[in-house]
């Protein structure tokens, strides 16, 4: 091998050798072009060397000059377009080597800048990446010669080990955006976890899509069922800017918030300087050039939209794939908080129906149990009014109670009526007997006319059915711009069913009431027959016959007839007595004297009969229904039979007043206590007879402290269910 091609060779190889340790110590890719044009052109004898970049727009950028004169490249920023008959533009379109051996045949953009630099001829060579076209190597030649023939496959050992420079230094990027989106995506995923609030885990990953992706603006965008977009997070790389956590505009407005909105696929704006409406002109005011928006679902529903926005050049073409990993945790953040929500609402629901169910289980008046069922829909439903109200025969509904989330007075009473008719909640009820849902834009009839001046928005309505009948309408008002919650008409099944439940124990037990009014009344009744057949009959005639005895057939015994006269007036003896215990047992029956004059005179003609002293306090002047002051009369007189039978007392306190549309009565001794309601007890048939007026009776009897035997009675008849107190029964 002659002496100058081994030198050659070997000078070769040691310039090959310092390129290839600058790439394999990692050195910076302006690091490497910097010295391998430097390495090629003295090795190849060049005058210059390039290294040059293809750009998007079809231009190449030098990256790396050498030139022996260390001048400097006559080009703007180091770049020109492409076209023409010169090395780069040749390369660019075949991926070849390519030789221009006179520039003076040379054309386009790079040649005039060789041409600058006294050019006469030029080889480039292709510099590719994973197969990829890159840029390309150019070494060029003043002189009149050309450049040697092997000039190209000598370049090609350079651009190899350019290719593996670039490559090292892209994977270095990329191990570290890599590396960086995943601790992004740890923070973010952490967040999650620690179930931090929905606006903190939006701010942060708006914040840490920003930065990742180098945006300069990052929004993301809820989808509302009115057809509009609120900003609920937004990161500006400036700190600010005009968009705004909280800013609401109609779908439409942002451009490429609508295009994922409508495909439910990602979608990308690569210029808005023309693109029309508000959400453009906002994006234009924020220094926005480009934008790229992916959608962020929550189970399956298209929930909204996460953007990402550059000032400059478009957003990368990975940058929709990259976005997905923060779409998802968003997603998962999402449902998260909305399965924690409906666990709450659900636990908070079924103590609301707890409590309900209570008081339908301890028979609570239907008033208390209508306030704390409205009270209880409208604080689980998240509702501004909650209202009950009962249908009437005459097409009218009559409310029954009512709640409001401020406290403030009902626009009408409770116990308004009103007339059914028009398009509301109430009407549609009552007609279909099925829920129903109406906006107030849209309702019209007395039954809205009430709460239109409250700024009620919705309104959603359930039935109330007793028994197959179809009893009342429960219903949730709101004030909000969005409608109430779809599953609304379904949560208020679980109250109204409990209504209904009350309603037809209520009514069971008015009609059991009722009826064991009526069996006292027939009894007292029968007695009071019983009392004036006794009087009119067997009394009447028992006086006819001690009368005819002691008159007309002693007068016709004769004379001297001494035994048969005493015998008369034994039988006329025996017959007053019989009549005297017939008249007995009369009074037993209905006492006169309560007949006559009310309580006060019969409770005394008690107490002067009582074999244990009486303290009688009596505060009740008005004569009280019949009924009542039988139970009560009949209370007294038992109580103190077995106070005188079985209490060894000394005294016996009796206390008589109304009060609270009530009459109570209490009767207390100072015997050994110990009493029982037991089954030979005449206190059990008279609380049968109490309760049968819907009174009480209760009985204190400890061991050595006395007795104390109280009732209350009403001294009204009760009405039916939800109607107020007083109105009689149908």
């Amino acid at each position: 091998m002659p002496a100058r091609l081994s030198d050659r060779i070997v000078d070769e190889q040691a310039a090959l050798r310092r390129v290839a340790t600058l790439v394999a110590g990692g050195a910076s890719p302006e690091g490497v072009f910097a010295v391998v044009a430097e390495e090629a052109g003295r090795l190849l004898g060049a005058d210059q060397t390039i290294v040059g970049r293809y750009d998007p727009d079809e231009a190449v950028t030098a990256v790396g000059v050498w030139a022996d004169t260390g001048a400097a490249l006559p080009l703007p920023d180091n770049k020109a377009s492409l076209g023409g008959q010169n090395t780069a533009t040749l390369v660019f379109r075949t991926g070849r080597p390519a030789r221009i051996g006179d520039y003076a045949d040379a054309s386009g953009p790079p040649a005039e800048a060789g041409r600058g630099w006294g050019f006469r001829s030029a080889v480039g060579a292709p510099i590719s990446i994973e197969g990829r076209l890159w840029g390309v190597m150019t070494v060029a030649s003043t002189r009149a010669e050309p450049l040697p023939a092997d000039t190209e496959g000598r370049l090609a050992a350079f651009t190899e080990l350019v290719g593996t420079a670039i490559a090292n230094a892209q994977a270095r990027v990329e191990l570290r955006r890599f590396a960086e989106e995943e601790a992004a995506l740890r923070r973010v995923a952490t967040l999650v976890a620690q179930a931090a609030p929905a606006d903190e885990v939006f701010a942060a990953v708006t914040a840490e899509v920003g930065q990742v992706l180098s945006a300069d603006i990052t929004v993301l965008n809820r989808l509302e069922p009115d057809g509009t977009e609120t900003v609920v997070g937004v990161w500006s790389s400036t700190g600010g800017g005009p968009i705004r956590v909280g800013t609401r505009v109609r779908l439409g407005a942002w451009p490429v918030s609508t295009l994922v909105v409508q495909t439910g696929r990602p979608a990308r704006m690569d210029d808005y300087t023309d693109v029309p409406g508000p959400g453009a002109d906002i994006a234009r005011e924020a220094g926005i050039r480009a934008s790229v928006g992916v959608p962020v679902n929550v189970e399956g529903r298209l929930w909204g939209a996460m953007i990402v926005a550059s000032g400059d050049a478009p957003p990368p073409a990975d940058t929709e794939e990259r976005l997905a990993g923060f779409t998802e945790l968003v997603a998962t953040a999402i449902a998260n908080a909305q399965a924690r929500t409906e666990l709450r609402s659900y636990a908070e629901e079924q103590a609301a129906l707890r409590r309900v169910a209570t008081l339908v289980a301890r028979g609570a008046p239907p008033e208390e149990m209508f306030a704390a069922v409205a009270a209880e829909v409208g604080r689980v439903l998240g509702a501004d009014v909650a209202l009950m109200s009962r249908y009437d025969p005459d097409d009218t509904a009559t409310m029954v109670s009512m709640w409001t989330s401020t406290g403030a007075a009902p626009p009408t009473p409770v116990g308004s009526r009103f007339e059914l008719g028009g398009r509301n909640v109430h009407t549609l009820v009552f007609q279909t007997g099925r829920p129903a849902r109406t906006p107030f834009a849209e309702a019209s009839g007395a039954a809205s006319d009430v709460f239109r001046g409250w700024g009620i928005r919705t309104a959603v309505g359930a039935p109330i059915g007793v028994e197959g009948r179809l009893w009342g309408v429960m219903s949730v008002l709101s004030t909000h711009e969005e409608p109430l919650p779809e599953d609304t008409e379904v949560r208020l099944a679980g109250f109204t069913e409990l209504v209904a439940t009350a309603l037809a124990d209520a009514e069971a037990q008015t009609e059991l009431t009722a009826s064991r009014a009526r069996i006292v009344a027939a009894a007292d009744a029968t007695r009071r027959r019983i009392e004036r057949d006794l009087h009119d009959g067997a009394q009447q005639r028992l006086v006819s016959l001690a009368l005819h005895l002691r008159g007309t057939v002693r007068a016709a015994v004769p004379s001297g007839a001494g035994e048969l006269t005493a015998r008369l007036d034994a039988a006329a003896t025996e017959v007053t007595g019989v009549l005297d215990g017939l008249r007995e047992i009369a009074r037993g029956l209905h006492p006169s004297a309560l007949a006559a004059g009310g309580l006060r005179p019969a409770l005394k003609t008690l107490a002067r009969r009582s074999a244990v002293p009486v303290r009688l306090d009596v505060r009740v002047d008005e004569r009280l229904p019949e009924q009542v002051e039988l139970a009560a009369y009949y209370t007294v007189a038992e109580t103190l039979i077995n106070t005188a039978q079985h209490a060894s007392a000394t005294v016996v306190d009796v206390e008589v007043k109304t009060g609270e549309g009530a009459l109570h009565v209490r009767i207390r001794d100072d015997g050994r206590g110990g009493a029982k309601l037991t089954g030979g007890s005449g206190l059990v048939e008279l609380t049968d007879r109490i309760e049968a007026l819907g009174g009480r009776l209760s009985l204190h009897s400890p061991p050595g402290g006395g007795t104390t035997v109280q009732i209350s009675l009403p001294v009204t008849v009760p009405g039916r269910v939800g109607a107020p107190a007083g109105t009689a029964l149908p």
